[in-house]
């Protein structure tokens, strides 16, 4: 197997938990002395980090969340001044405050440290030409992957996602050997070599990483059938590293968390408290390296499970379960979050009110669809079919625009709508 970091990546467990609980102590620390939020709810529970005295006493300080960050838009969570971070991130999209993440120099340094290990558990090295499909209007993600595929020393082809004709020609002629993408463009890929007449045979394609939403072991046996790859997973989340949380290695048998960078929990949904190995729950992160923005038991929204036996490979970080779906109403799609209650806010400035609307997201011909429905009421009827129209027409562009990808819109009947069931993802079944 290959490794980046053996003395990491092999640590024995005793190792492993030792060196999260002299990290933790530090990262609690000094987030006590730097951010207001953390010392705020410290000192709200009667916890000083002086008093921490193993990684298993990290269950009785309160979790972070997404509304946590909102609310101190927009440096309020950095734990160093701002003049040294070099790096603003944005998880998503907000009309009000949306969070911000900052790196530092050194956190750079670690982002693109455990995205090489990603790369060379896959067997990357300086030969290799790497293409990477991902939109980089929406997605951090593909500013980690670059600088860690150019640490190996391997090329990389930067390139957006979409014209797949055009990217299936570029990966032939350029001798692509490694794609990195999400799982719909993978597939949208395999149409466009067929209408083609491109031969997976003639290309140089050997390996692809495939992450950043949810996918199926189906759809991984198509993607290495039809591509003749072998296709892995991989993990992460802007409020931590994207990628860069976990990674699948050739055993395929679950995502190796880097345990020296972040502890995770597992918490059972409706009454937050820790569950065991193999129990499936919500994600609960720690980071316990990062400079600029460390976050406290971090709320992920993902379900998985965790398993701490030693892998195949004989790497023996943790492994979580490959996600498969989301304990609240955020869908995640063309590798972008899409927040049911942003699509309210736009439908809001065109009719004064939040109307009932639901989203509908489903697979059509390999590739991820969402309409929006809305309700009529008695403040959105319209006498005229133009007035109508143009009200389709503006909401359809803006939704399209917000979200960077089509959106369709349609208008449907009083009560249509199950007021309980705000998205409604087909995709669940056979993602």
């Amino acid at each position: 197997m290959e490794y980046l970091e053996k003395n990491i990546e092999y640590m024995e467990r005793d190792e492993i938990d030792q060196l999260q609980l002299e990290r933790l102590q530090a990262t609690l620390n000094r987030v006590y002395k730097n951010v207001s939020h953390y010392r705020k709810t410290f000192t709200s529970i009667g916890f000083m980090p002086e008093d921490l005295k193993s990684v298993k006493e990290l269950e009785q300080l309160p979790f972070t969340t997404r509304q946590d960050l909102k609310d101190n838009y927009p440096y309020g969570m950095f734990a160093v001044p701002l003049r040294e971070v070099v790096r603003l991130h944005s998880p998503a999209i907000s009309f009000d405050k949306p969070i911000v993440m900052g790196l530092t120099v050194n956190d750079l340094k670690q982002w693109s440290r455990l995205i090489a290990r990603n790369l060379k558990a896959i067997g990357l090295t300086k030969d290799d030409v790497v293409h990477l499909a991902l939109p980089f209007r929406k997605m951090s993600s593909t500013f980690g992957i670059k600088l860690g595929t150019e640490q190996i020393g391997a090329s990389v082809i930067p390139i957006s996602d979409g014209k797949f004709c055009a990217q299936a020609k570029i990966m032939r002629d350029f001798r692509t050997t490694v794609l990195i993408t999400i799982p719909p463009f993978g597939l949208g890929l395999i149409r466009a070599m067929e209408a083609q007449g491109i031969d997976p045979h003639s290309l140089s394609l050997k390996h692809g990483i495939f992450g950043f939403e949810s996918w199926s072991d189906e759809t991984r046996h198509r993607l290495e059938s039809k591509m003749h790859i072998t296709a892995t997973d991989m993990y992460g989340l802007t409020e931590m590293a994207s990628p860069g949380v976990a990674f699948e290695c050739l055993s395929k048998s679950g995502l190796h968390i880097n345990e020296d960078q972040f502890i995770p929990e597992i918490i059972d949904t409706t009454t937050l408290k820790p569950l065991p190995p193999g129990h499936f729950g919500e994600l609960v992160l720690t980071s316990i390296s990062k400079e600029a923005s460390p976050l406290i038991r971090f709320r992920t929204g993902d379900i998985t499970a965790l398993n701490y036996g030693t892998c195949d490979c004989g790497r023996t970080h943790c492994r979580m379960s490959r996600i498969k779906k989301r304990c609240d109403d955020v869908v995640v799609m063309r590798g972008i979050c899409v927040i049911p209650d942003h699509v309210g806010f736009i439908l809001k400035e065109h009719v004064g009110h939040i109307p009932n609307y639901q989203l509908i997201v489903e697979r059509i011909d390999d590739q991820d669809k969402l309409t929006v429905l809305m309700e009529i009421s008695d403040t959105t009827f319209f006498d005229e079919m133009k007035a109508q129209r143009k009200l389709m027409d503006e909401l359809h562009y803006e939704l399209s625009e917000f979200l960077g990808f089509e959106v369709a819109f349609r208008l449907v009947e009083p009560g249509a709508l199950a007021k309980e069931k705000r998205v409604i993802d087909r995709r669940i079944a056979g993602i």
